[in-house]
């Protein structure tokens, strides 16, 4: 390692740190397919509850979880304990989410049916119970960031290792879900299919929590909090906007956050994925499974690219590159389902046959774009995760505030008003064509629902991707620019710690040009 004071001064993680704090956002992304993903169907299949009541629900409460972000991101901030500043809202957050989800999963279905009025009492208040829980442990996620490393070549590796916490959280519950919905296991998401999972997603999201504990245990402490230490200017709440506005970066990662989340949410909606391989190709349990596998196949490459491009150009040329990959494999399934045909084989996707093997070359095709596509856009959907950490530099090179709670949860709040249109839109897209109750495997083909799968799975998330290209284009964070934001705060803290104000240490260092010699190294 170098003795030059800027390396001295860079905040370097351990390879274990790197490893295991990423699975906090495993443990959170076990609840977001356990919940966000089956609740809507939850409420209607098991408790009774209207489509578009739950569905509308869904983003209601998805919006009250953006509202409650910078709340727990001020009370971040604030936080600065034994327990350091990150870990009490991991635990909290785990704890609250566990007896949440048993609450609305195990218990509420005994409500008769006779007290249906109970019934969406208890739906609401758990889910808002829940969100409260989520908010706590997922802010910490993107506000942890800006402490366990501040090199721009490690930051970019929480994209594979988150990728390994995803495989472990959300991809395991992915995979489990379909197995136990089987005839013959549990059945079509019924009452007992989550009573079954939430056992299990629960272990899963607390082993992730405890791992991804450790990992950020050594830099929960003052001596990483920004050029001041633990010593920090309070925020208020009031003061929000403004900081929004004056931190341009974080504007438009925002909205290419969000359009990433967006394109994820939708396109991977169960219901959406139902239709698809259910209703339309005729086959839920021979290719939902094949084309899970496959989509993360073709990721791993793409993680590989995405990291090795962010430490040679930097995250935002990596996050754009890939989207652009994403898009344009897209034009591809978007032209397979507008030429499927139900009443032609050759243009229906096949894997498995009653004699075994059955593949055509409309299969293959599917695959090729798809797996490219899903690959580029989901090694990408968590990149703008550790780019909130570039934002939060950029904000203490900005204006001295080492505030990573209030920036992360001010990226999430955009990000989950954006998500949170997913359920909606489905639910409302699900009954324009007629159907009362939100599809499921035994549900028929009903007319129209080609387009509503056409619109879902490949149009919104182009537009996204389109959107996030337009936003990144103004993004100035590129790999040279957060270079020269972490050598000034590195040279503002040293003054600090040698007696200079904040003050002083902020009109005296703002340039690379201003810099001693040493910290250019």
């Amino acid at each position: 390692m170098s003795d030059t004071p800027r390396a001295a001064s860079t905040n370097r993680a351990k390879m274990y740190q790197l490893v295991l704090f990423p699975l906090n956002n495993g443990a959170t992304n076990v609840y977001y397919v356990l919940i966000l993903s089956y609740v809507a169907m939850f409420g209607n299949t098991v408790l009774g509850i209207a489509t578009v009541f739950a569905s509308v629900m869904v983003t209601g409460m998805r919006v009250f979880d953006a509202i409650t972000d910078p709340i727990i991101g001020a009370l971040m901030d604030k936080t600065n304990g034994k327990f350091g500043k990150f870990r009490p809202f991991m635990v909290a957050g785990s704890i609250i989410m566990a007896l949440s989800v048993i609450a609305l999963y195990v218990f509420t279905p005994f409500v008769p049916a006779s007290m249906m009025w109970l019934r969406y009492v208890l739906f609401i208040l758990l889910y808002a119970v829940w969100v409260l829980g989520y908010t706590c442990q997922t802010s910490v996620t993107r506000a942890a960031q800006a402490v366990l490393t501040n090199d721009p070549n490690q930051r970019p590796l929480f994209t594979i290792f988150n990728t390994v916490g995803s495989l472990a959280g959300m991809g395991a519950m992915q995979f489990i879900g379909p197995i136990l919905a089987r005839d013959g296991i549990f059945g079509d998401y019924n009452r007992s299919w989550f009573a079954a999972m939430t056992p299990i997603g629960i272990v899963v999201s607390v082993i992730l929590t405890i791992l991804a504990i450790i990992g950020i245990w050594e830099k929960d402490q003052p001596k990483y909090f920004g050029v001041g230490g633990g010593k920090q200017e309070q925020v208020k709440i009031s003061e929000y906007v403004q900081i929004v506005k004056a931190n341009k970066p974080l504007q438009r990662l925002m909205v290419a956050g969000g359009g990433c989340k967006l394109a994820l949410s939708i396109a991977t909606n169960v219901t959406v994925l139902v239709m698809l391989y259910s209703c339309m190709m005729g086959d839920y349990d021979n290719l939902y499974m094949p084309m899970m596998v496959l989509g993360y196949v073709f990721a791993v490459p793409f993680f590989l690219l995405t990291v090795r491009t962010s430490q040679k150009e930097g995250q935002k040329a990596s996050l754009t590159r890939y989207v652009r990959v994403a898009l344009i494999c897209y034009v591809g399934v978007l032209a397979l389902l507008l030429l499927w045909n139900p009443e032609n084989p050759n243009f229906k996707m096949s894997i498995i046959g009653p004699n075994g093997l059955s593949i055509n070359l409309y299969t293959i095709l599917f695959i090729l774009f798809f797996g490219v596509g899903y690959g580029a856009y989901y090694a990408t959907a968590d990149m703008p995760i550790p780019m909130v950490a570039d934002c939060a530099d950029y904000e203490t090179y900005r204006s001295g505030k080492f505030i990573p709670g209030i920036m992360g949860t001010l990226f999430s709040l955009v990000d989950k008003l954006v998500s949170s249109l997913s359920a909606t839109v489905v639910g409302v897209a699900v009954t324009m064509i007629g159907l009362e109750t939100l599809p499921v495997k035994s549900t028929p083909y009903t007319p129209g629902m080609n387009v509503v799968v056409i619109v879902l799975f490949c149009v919104i998330p182009m537009v996204a991707w389109a959107l996030t290209l337009i936003a990144m284009r103004g993004y100035e964070l590129d790999g040279k620019r957060v270079k020269e934001i972490q050598a000034v705060n590195a040279v503002r803290k040293q003054a600090i710690a040698d007696g200079m104000s904040l003050e002083e240490a902020m009109d005296k260092w703002k340039t690379m040009e201003d810099l001693p010699a040493e910290y250019k190294a």
